[in-house]
């Protein structure tokens, strides 16, 4: 479950920082008040939380299906 929530809030980042570079729009700034604002800043923070625990998944040897084949 930690997996997944964690790759949607990467998924998240990953679409915010697109818009920044794409178009200089800031999606989660927009939203939230500011780059500044604490809702701001505790999204950011759980993006880059979520970021370095997808670096785990890089390292997982078995999936999901593979665990599921092995029942």
């Amino acid at each position: 479950m930690l997996d997944r929530i964690s790759l949607a809030l990467v998924i998240i980042g990953a679409i915010n920082w697109g818009s920044i570079g794409l178009f200089r729009f800031d999606i989660v700034a927009w939203i939230f008040g500011g780059q500044a604002a604490p809702l701001s800043r505790i999204i950011y923070t759980l993006v880059a939380l979520a970021g370095i625990w997808c670096i785990s998944l890089l390292f997982n040897r078995s999936t999901e299906v593979e665990r599921e084949h092995i029942r």
